[in-house]
């Protein structure tokens, strides 16, 4: 009996199939270059020209992934809910509102600059923000939290799922700027957006407690997360491995925490005082809270990032097949790298501004390291590649359904038609003989 050749299966429907949520860091760690350049006290043109370049970059990105996985869902559904619900790289899903947090940060930071957009259109992406935020986390979270997970293997990665409502987007003060300025994601785009309106702006007043709102549901819920991993190392020591990358994650929470109190806080002190809102001196209890809270946070942060960074090089697998996880070198250290600018400025520190530079630059380096390594991991087929027997098998399980549809759909109309005179009977069982309940080919 002659064998019927396999199908050919192209590269392009094998990357469509073997992308995966993992790389949105990428363009988050695209958009962690522009913002801690924006935070450089010393502007010229060529600094606003790099940026400016990486922020159309983060762009291109976040709509080459987004379009990508989009695709997937159409041609191959399954992957895309395998992915979804798989617990190592499903926690990567809220990463997509994450990179659009970076993109309205630089909207603010170029385009709003320009003229190119209004104060109302900022303001109505920060809702955009927030709702994408919470039906984002809430189903993942639902997914997430549906089975058990084991506490040997938790990684700080997986606050991804809460990150979003811990991250509001919010920048650094830019130069020509007298105020500081708010930042982490709801708390941080919050802070972002309030620099750009008036605060005498009744608006103003639901940007600035939704920002505090979600900044502190996000960081008190990713606050446990850090407790548990500290239980977690102190049961099987440092992370090794790819998850040694997850532990950069942790100094997120509280560095961005300290950068939008900040931030929040010196906005309050306007807010508060031209509404009339609490007493005439909320305002400034609220700022002066929030800079010594900040203070401690910040502490927090740099003690997780030397945590994280002093085994690193002994605990991590050099192996280019994951060097995704390598992007969590990048912008989860913006908050705390940002912090120290701003507290250098707000409490006369020389030396927190030279820290702030060096650490910018690093980024900067690291960030060319990173999308080298990926470019050559991407061109030997070692990510976002899948094999063409998965393909196949997603492919076969496709053209089954609709042919089973088809299939049904005539039988009915043939039952409707002459349901007075013939009898249908059903499919014989073996028409399915050599395939598994979810498409696979029996062996």
């Amino acid at each position: 009996m002659s064998l019927e050749p396999r199908p050919q299966v192209s590269t392009l429907a094998r990357r469509i199939h073997g992308w995966s949520w993992q790389a949105f860091p990428i363009g988050m760690g695209t958009g962690a270059v522009y913002v801690t350049l924006s935070g450089i006290k010393e502007r010229s043109s060529t600094l606003t020209t790099i940026e400016t370049v990486f922020y159309f970059l983060n762009m291109a990105l976040f709509f080459l992934n987004t379009l990508t996985l989009v695709v997937q869902a159409i041609v191959y559904p399954r992957q895309a809910w395998r992915l979804m619900k798989d617990p190592v790289k499903g926690i990567f899903v809220p990463l997509v509102v994450l990179s659009f947090a970076t993109i309205i940060i630089g909207t603010i930071n170029y385009a709003f600059p320009t003229g190119h957009v209004s104060v109302n259109f900022l303001y109505a992406l920060f809702w955009v923000y927030v709702i994408s935020a919470v039906i984002t986390c809430f189903p993942m979270l639902m997914i997430w939290f549906n089975k058990p997970h084991d506490l040997n293997k938790f990684t700080p990665a997986y606050a991804f799922l809460i990150f979003p409502m811990v991250l509001a987007p919010s920048v650094p003060p830019n130069i020509t700027m007298i105020n500081l300025y708010p930042k982490m994601l709801v708390g941080v785009v919050s802070f972002n957006i309030l620099r750009i309106m008036d605060p005498a702006d009744t608006r103003a007043i639901g940007v600035l407690f939704v920002g505090y709102f979600f900044q502190g549901l996000g960081f008190f819920m990713t606050f446990i997360y850090i407790v548990i991993y500290i239980i977690r190392i102190m049961i099987t020591g440092f992370l090794d491995g790819h998850q040694a990358n997850g532990a950069f994650v942790a100094c997120g929470p509280p560095g961005f925490t300290a950068l939008a109190l900040i931030n929040l806080g010196a906005r309050a002190r306007e807010i508060l005082d031209i509404h009339g809102l609490l007493t005439p001196q909320a305002g400034e209890i609220w700022y002066a809270t929030s800079v010594m809270s900040a203070l401690m946070l910040y502490g927090l942060a740099v003690f997780l990032f030397l945590f994280g960074v002093l085994p690193y090089w002994f605990k991590l697998h050099k192996h280019l097949n994951e060097i995704l996880g390598c992007w969590a070198l990048t912008f989860p250290n913006v908050g705390w790298i940002n912090t120290t600018r701003t507290l250098g400025d707000l409490l006369d520190i020389y030396g927190f501004r030279i820290i702030h530079l060096v650490m910018t630059i690093t980024i900067f380096i690291t960030w060319c390291i990173l999308i080298v390594l990926t470019a050559i991991a991407f061109w030997k087929g070692l990510i976002f590649l899948s094999q063409e027997e998965d393909v196949l098998r997603d492919a076969v399980y496709i053209s089954r359904t609709s042919e089973d549809e088809k299939n049904q759909s005539t039988n009915n109309s043939t039952r409707g038609s002459h349901s007075e005179t013939t009898l249908v009977l059903p499919l014989p069982s073996s028409t399915h003989s050599d395939m598994d309940i979810h498409g696979q080919r029996m062996v």
